[in-house]
């Protein structure tokens, strides 16, 4: 039982040896030239106006949230009709569960009106 704790330390440990040298390599082998011009923020070709501070309206996020769950659907259900011949029935009622539960949320959503754009 030990061993593979071993096993488990050494890759570990090597994946950091490799990490960190491979950043302290590409820090030897960056060459800059650091000027007033290249310091200078920049954003798609427009100089800078104001602080770079600004709130965002917690409806993005929920926008945001929604897509995550929908691709996840997406891809969960996409795979699954694919090859739904050779599952059977009892993965035709797993899925449509799945779907309940996404069907509810959405349906969450819509009722608290985070779909509203305005």
């Amino acid at each position: 039982m030990s061993d593979s704790y071993g096993v488990v330390a050494a890759v570990v440990a090597l994946g950091l040896v490799g990490l960190i040298g491979a950043f302290a390599l590409n820090k030897a082998l960056t060459v800059t030239y650091p000027t007033e011009g290249k310091l200078k923020t920049y954003e798609s070709g427009v100089d800078p106006v104001g602080e770079g501070w600004a709130q965002v309206h917690i409806r993005y996020y929920l926008f945001a949230y929604l897509y995550v769950i929908f691709a996840v659907d997406a891809i969960y259900l996409f795979p699954w009709a694919t090859i739904f011949n050779t599952l059977g029935f009892a993965t035709l009622i797993e899925m449509f569960v799945f779907l309940a539960f996404v069907a509810v949320g959405l349906l969450y959503a819509y009722r608290k009106g985070v779909l509203r754009w305005t």
